[in-house]
């Protein structure tokens, strides 16, 4: 099995080393976080160490790395330390469920595809991007770099999705859309035309009984 280090020691981190262990086909080694962020020396029943001293104690000659961070500030966090761990040398594996269905081989490295996500036939996914459980990504389309789908979500056939993109619970997506980069679909929101750079898209909430449904703007 491959040897891994995995970045971060909160849930995210947690989780991936919870589904990679779960597969059988990486070894775990340790967790790493930044220097100022080293509160404990355990985590997982893993050892964790100090950003500083990492390829000082896990050398990328003999280990690969998984970043393991959420969507924070767009994505941007996860995006500077994948790059961070690049620059190290580091072999930064992705983890693709056995449970999910899968018919592209299309897909960058420090990727997070979970449970029961369907991509169909000539699906693009960038590096470092996240997919939450039960989501559908049809065919033809494209999704950036750094993006972040989390469950439920119904992408159509031909869509392209930007770098750093957030698509909350059960957005849809109509096919041949371009959802610009940095934006934010929110949850249940339905896009039927192409959306803005670093624009925010609502869904349709639920209406307090003191305000009619005609009175809220989306």
């Amino acid at each position: 099995m491959r040897k891994i280090v995995i970045f971060g020691a909160a849930e995210q981190a947690e989780l991936a080393h919870f589904y990679f262990v779960e597969e059988g086909k990486y070894d775990v080694v340790g967790f790493v976080v930044d220097d100022e962020f080293l509160k404990e020396n355990s985590f997982c029943g893993k050892p964790v160490v100090a950003f500083s001293r990492l390829t000082e104690l896990y050398p990328p000659s003999d280990f690969s790395a998984f970043v393991a961070l959420g969507y924070t500030r767009m994505n941007a966090l996860r995006e500077t330390k994948y790059y961070a761990m690049k620059a190290l040398g580091y072999d930064l594996v992705s983890y693709i469920s056995s449970f999910c269905h899968c018919f592209t081989k299309d897909i960058g490295d420090n990727c997070l595809i979970l449970e029961d996500n369907t991509i169909q036939p000539f699906v693009k996914i960038g590096n470092n991007v996240t997919l939450w459980s039960g989501n559908h990504i049809g065919h033809h389309s494209q999704i950036g770099d750094h993006a972040f789908i989390t469950s439920h979500v119904v992408v159509s056939g031909g869509v392209k999705i930007g770098p750093n993109c957030f698509l909350g619970v059960n957005a849809t997506i109509r096919d041949h859309i371009k959802i610009g980069d940095y934006s934010l679909i929110g949850a249940g929101a339905i896009i039927t035309k192409d959306t803005e750079v670093k624009s925010l898209y609502k869904g349709v909430r639920s209406c307090p009984e003191n305000i009619s449904s005609d009175q809220i703007r989306i």
